[in-house]
């Protein structure tokens, strides 16, 4: 019997689709290139709704239709090939087996089947899409599941949430736009309750339950209904038991679409009964983990721990672990609401505290294991680790803190994240730790030696004197009574610091001469190094370059036989600083660089800090205002970021930033200045580092004619931002489209080398200030 030519059964969408350009870009082109396309992704990542969108932009490409099959309600596998036959229309009454009907029905047809909801008849799916695409060389198959078919030919693509803001950053209410999660959350909201916009005032709670709700569309939508009876910001307040509160889901969906509890419950029945085991273990993890993390905390009772690299394989592929790759290395993380269902399996179990515990002694081992081999290879990529490591860290930190067996753990788990807090970009947390450490009663003496000196060096860093003198005298103390001599000579160093800080250099001399070599013959090699850079930089502001510079030599000898890097850098900018006061600002250049690329594996705020500003002291040396100018905003960026200033390391450093200053403004008009430290000074410290290494393209501020760096239309949409208009506005005023105008404004910045809109109206302020020619700057060094 011959059949009607099959057509397609697509649904009409009945609410607009929100973003996911990219995905889609990318979902075509698998389909252009595979005849099998498996979206997976975690329930509720809006598998389906993608799916759908792709084919609706594809249908050119099948002629013969495009056929959606939802087998979500289907409970029998076997009935998967007659559920299909019936959705394209096999009108063959016979005997044969369906899926045979349905490869002669499309033999020779260019359709595309949709399979969706295959995770719970995987066989059966993957069975049946493998004998089409073998039997009917025009069709193609689009499935979504929860996890992959697992055949031949197949390609996957995971679906991401829908891209959200980060709440840690400030982002202002138009800006948020640019995110799909703010704007499905905007669309949904305002046809519920007329009147809702992302406004100033509510958009950093919008920014936080977006990110709160992991960007999963469907936790949105059922988020949105709430907001008839709640404003965002109680919405937030009540995600704790988000499982409680998102319980409206549309009538007509599944069951288990309709609550977020149903949704995670569905996932949950479809995993073996190990994958379960380790999905609530997993959510002792705050933040994100790597292998051997969970191998060491969640194996045993039950759990072998070569077993674990297969669960969370298997947990990746159900997308309940999300897997990433960076690095070299694989980390793995949940979703929060992944996360807070697993952690309320966990503590129905009875195993929570014992595994707390467990998940607290390893990052204070792997803590341990840092502080121990800190000097020599590896320092980059063990700041690295700590660094992705640092939510579960603080949450082992929290434990520790409130350990009824004691404060050690508090103490040595503090002391050993040293390099952490002030090589790593951590400083003003980890100060609020130790304190909160050192606050604890009860404590041994010994651990607290260590602590003690912690405290010292770090409140040293944000400019704490007198609190860091009192640590020191405490930890001089008790490092007597306890016979500790590591302590009582790193105490001495940092005597030497706290002179060096408050100008008082021959205190600082005598102090890091006796350090250096106590440390050294106690083996300390770190301490004698740090000791050994402060002593010649100490040597320089003195005029004493010659000891100085053979002290940095020493030095430098010694980091590269060990292998050590960290302190090599601050060493090499004691070398470039000493070169600078020579008269030979070309060589110090190099040696500041050197350093500065060091810096580029570290998360070092003060380090860079550091670094960059001794390259704008040499470019004002040399007459180069506007660079100057431009590293002083990159330092003060990173400055700001630490929480201190550069007069907090001492008066000498304070004097030489404020002649390089006073010679930037007098070699610029004001507004040339100004514009130029605007350009670099919301710089991530990464971004500031490219920047003075000549790695980025430099900010235009004081630059060429407009018309040689902006186009026509980016000159007139550059004018229109200067006067305060968004987007939208300028959009209106140009007759444009708002998304032409985000592109106008996207590229300005690029152009220019700035960050922030505010950049902008400066630029334009100082090009229509400037005049034909510059005046010229002072000759010599500030």
């Amino acid at each position: 019997m011959t059949a009607p030519a099959p057509t397609g059964n697509l649904p009409v969408a009945v609410t607009t689709f929100v973003g996911r350009r990219r995905e889609i870009t990318e979902v075509r082109r698998l389909m252009s290139v595979s005849r099998l396309v498996t979206l997976t992704g975690v329930g509720g990542v809006g598998k389906t709704r993608l799916a759908l969108e792709a084919a609706a932009q594809s249908r050119r490409s099948f002629p013969d239709g495009v056929w959606l099959v939802d087998l979500a309600a289907l409970e029998d596998g076997s009935q998967v090939d007659q559920t299909v036959a019936n959705t394209v229309g096999v009108l063959d009454q016979s005997t044969r087996p369906p899926a045979e009907k349905v490869a002669e029905l499309l033999l020779r047809r260019q359709a595309l089947i949709i399979l969706d909801n295959c995770e719970h008849l995987l066989d059966d799916c993957a069975a049946f899409a493998d004998g089409l695409l073998r039997a009917a060389p025009g069709v193609r198959v689009l499935a979504t599941s929860r996890r992959p078919l697992a055949i031949t030919g197949e390609h996957l693509f995971t679906v991401p949430p829908l891209s959200m803001p980060d709440p840690e950053q400030a982002v202002d209410a138009e800006a948020l736009g640019q995110y799909d999660a703010v704007s499905l959350l905007a669309e949904r909201a305002a046809a519920i309750h007329p009147g809702f916009a992302v406004t100033e005032r509510n958009h950093t709670a919008v920014a936080r339950l977006c990110a709160r709700l992991d960007g999963i569309p469907l936790a949105i939508e059922l988020a949105v209904t709430r907001l008839r009876v709640l404003s965002v910001e109680e919405l937030v307040d009540r995600l704790e038991d988000r499982f409680a509160l998102l319980t409206s889901g549309s009538r007509v969906a599944l069951p288990r679409q309709q609550t977020l509890r149903a949704l995670i419950d569905w996932s949950h029945a479809l995993c073996s009964e190990q994958e379960r085991l380790l999905w609530t273990r997993l959510s002792v993890f705050s933040g994100g983990f790597d292998l051997p993390a969970a191998e060491g905390i969640c194996s045993g009772d039950g759990l072998e721990p070569a077993s674990i690299v297969d669960l969370v394989d298997q947990l990746v592929a159900q997308s309940i672990v999300i897997g990433e790759h960076r690095d070299g290395g694989v980390r793995f993380r949940l979703l929060e609401t992944i996360r807070q269902y697993g952690r309320e399996r966990l503590a129905e179990s009875g195993q929570e505290a014992a595994l707390r515990r467990r998940h607290r002694d390893f990052y204070l081992a792997r803590a341990q294991r840092v502080a121990s081999g800190w000097c020599g290879p590896g320092q980059e990529a063990a700041l690295a680790l700590l660094r992705a490591d640092h939510g579960d860290l603080r949450a082992a930190l929290e434990l520790c803190m409130s350990d009824p067996d004691g404060p050690r753990a508090a103490l040595l788990m503090t002391a050993a994240l040293r390099q952490h807090w002030y090589a790593d970009g951590f400083l003003p947390e980890g100060r609020r730790w130790v304190d909160r450490a050192l606050d604890l009663p009860g404590q041994p003496l010994a651990e607290r030696a260590t602590a003690l000196w912690v405290a010292a060096w770090v409140s040293l860093l944000q400019g704490d004197h007198d609190i860091a003198k009192f640590r020191l005298e405490e930890c001089e103390a008790l490092a007597k009574e306890v016979d500790d001599g590591t302590a009582q000579a790193v105490a001495t160093s940092l005597r030497g610091t706290a002179a060096l800080f408050e100008g008082d250099l021959p205190e600082a001399i005598a102090h890091f001469e006796k350090s250096v070599v106590t440390l050294r013959e106690s083996g300390n090699t770190h301490g004698s190094l740090m000791s050994m850079f402060q002593l010649a930089i100490s040597l320089a502001h003195a005029g004493e370059l010659d000891r100085a510079a053979a002290t940095c030599e020493q030095a430098l000898a010694i980091s590269e036989h060990c292998g050590e890097r960290w302190v090599r850098s601050y060493i090499l900018w004691v070398l470039g600083f000493g070169t600078w006061q020579r008269g030979d600002p070309a060589a110090a250049t190099e040696h500041t660089r050197e350093a500065l690329s060091i810096q580029r594996g570290f998360n070092d705020h003060v380090g860079a800090a550091l670094m960059i500003e001794l390259l704008a002291w040499l470019a004002a040396t040399q007459s180069e205002f506007t660079r100057a100018a431009h590293l002083l905003g990159a330092a003060r960026s990173i400055w700001r970021k630490v929480g201190t200033t550069i007069d907090a390391l001492g008066p000498h450093l304070g004097a030489h930033h404020a002649r390089c200053e006073q010679a930037a403004r007098r070699g610029l008009r004001d507004s040339q200045y100004r514009a130029a430290v605007a350009g670099t000074e919301n710089l991530t410290v990464a971004q500031a580092i490219a920047h003075a290494l000549n790695e980025e393209p430099q900010p235009a501020a004081s630059g060429g004619e407009p018309g040689m760096v902006l186009t026509p239309r980016e000159r007139q949409v550059a004018d229109l931002v200067a006067q305060g208009r968004s987007n939208r506005a300028i959009a209106e005023s140009l007759v444009l489209s708002t998304r032409t105008v985000d592109g106008h404004v996207e590229r300005i910045l690029a152009k220019l080398g700035f960050t922030a809109r505010t950049q902008i109206a400066a630029w334009v302020t100082e090009q229509r200030t400037r005049p034909e020619s510059p005046p010229p700057g002072p000759a010599g060094p500030p």
